[in-house]
């Protein structure tokens, strides 16, 4: 079934903005997404009719605003296929929920029942090099807290169809008996690369190592199957999922989370506090501590609600369409370099690109005074930058109303940044 992208642009109110005198292009879901009237409607009638903190009052806005909440997590857990609704956390953000894994683990030195956390000199815990900083730094901190090692997976940067992936062979050598945790992204935000999640699970876990996946980029353009990809843990963020701002979400095997230590301790996280000592709520509450997000969590169950009526296989084939189209015209622009993949094989709705003698924000800024948003710079994942031997990038990133016609006006734009340069 095509996606009828007329149909959806009426439903996102800011798409009918002009700037500077002319329509909005908006080309950097990547960023954030724009949101639904649907989206936005819910989050004001929350707070209109609804607004009361949940699990802590029994009147009838109390348990309204419980019921809402919990239905979000409900609808979160079927938008994944998790395994139940209790695997479902909510969190700020995905730099929050992959914060918490690692810090968590860290906690375990301590933790009764935490056996299988426990890192210490001597393990390793590996990554990839096109990581967000946000899927760097939380693990870094954690080797640097428990003497921990940390490790990469390297990825190939030469201008061939192999360009912007992980080097294969590098898996099975990095990945190894000392490794305790890879943790890595599923699309990345810079390259637009879709990576092997069965490979990379099937090594990790045949030495026993767990796996967190950063899904803050395939959420809002690929289904997401978490019983199918194997993985333990996985994070996405509702502001990229056309959601509200300051939500994310941590999925994990109950299993692990039943025996994972708390991140913040605080209101409802607990199970009994003494004086003494205190015991721990089971997941998903041990790790909602204080007031959460209540209306964020309700509005990402209406965005998410909103594209599965659509449907998330229309939509990755509409955005696959987008970047089959994309990629040869911008190519076809004098001095762009395509930064990643150059064929639309496992890649995502993220094109990210250099023009020869025009800095990236340059780029970008010539192209907003036309109307087109983009991003430029290196995309919270410097590393990439550093192995392409580029100080930034600029980057067009598509989502489920981004039409052809848009696609050839960013294309139009980079000409005419490239006319004035010349």
């Amino acid at each position: 079934m095509a996606l009828d992208v007329e149909a959806i642009r009426k439903d996102f109110p800011i798409l009918a903005r002009e700037v500077h005198g002319v329509p909005l292009v908006y080309l950097d879901s990547a960023n954030t997404s724009q949101k639904p009237q649907v989206v936005l409607d819910t989050l004001t009638e929350f707070y209109a009719q609804h607004n009361a903190n949940v699990a802590r009052a029994v009147h009838t806005l109390g348990s309204e605003a419980t019921t809402a909440y919990e239905d979000a997590r409900d609808k979160v857990a079927a938008f994944i296929n998790a395994g139940r609704r209790e695997e479902v956390i909510f969190t700020k953000n995905s730099s929050e929920a992959l914060n918490l894994v690692a810090y968590a683990i860290s906690n375990a030195t301590t933790f009764p029942g935490a056996e299988r956390f426990r890192i210490g000199p001597g393990d390793e815990v590996v990554v990839t090099e096109m990581e967000h900083h946000s899927n760097i730094v939380p693990w870094q901190l954690l080797c640097q807290r428990t003497g921990a090692t940390f490790r990469w997976l390297p990825i190939s940067a030469s201008e061939n169809e192999g360009g912007g992936r992980l080097v294969d062979s590098a898996i099975d050598e990095i990945i190894n008996e000392r490794t305790k945790v890879v943790a890595f992204v599923h699309q990345s935000n810079a390259l637009g690369t879709i990576n092997p999640v069965a490979r990379l699970v099937e090594r990790a876990h045949a030495v026993g190592a767990l796996t967190v996946v950063d899904a803050s980029q395939s959420a809002p353009h690929l289904p997401l199957d978490v019983q199918a990809l194997g993985a333990d843990f996985l994070a996405f963020t509702g502001h990229k999922l056309y959601g509200p701002s300051g939500v994310g979400v941590l999925w994990g095997r109950y299993d692990l989370l039943a025996e994972l230590p708390p991140f913040l301790g605080g209101g409802e996280m607990i199970e009994t506090v003494d004086m003494t000592g205190t015991t721990y709520a089971a997941p998903p509450h041990r790790f909602e501590a204080g007031t959460p997000m209540i209306a964020e969590a309700v509005g990402l169950g209406a965005a998410i609600d909103y594209v599965s009526a659509v449907g998330m296989d229309v939509i990755a084939e509409h955005e696959h369409e987008l970047v089959e189209y994309a990629l040869p015209r911008l190519a076809a622009v004098e001095g762009v370099r395509i930064i990643g993949p150059t064929t639309s094989v496992d890649r995502g709705a993220t094109i990210a690109f250099t023009l020869a003698g025009v800095h990236p924000h340059d780029v970008a800024q010539l192209l907003d005074e036309q109307g087109i948003a983009v991003r430029a710079g290196h995309h919270c994942a410097r590393p990439v930058c550093v192995r392409y031997g580029v100080a930034a990038t600029t980057r067009a990133s598509f989502g489920i109303y981004t039409t052809t016609e848009e696609i050839d006006a960013l294309v139009a734009g980079v000409q005419r940044v490239k006319e004035m340069f010349a």
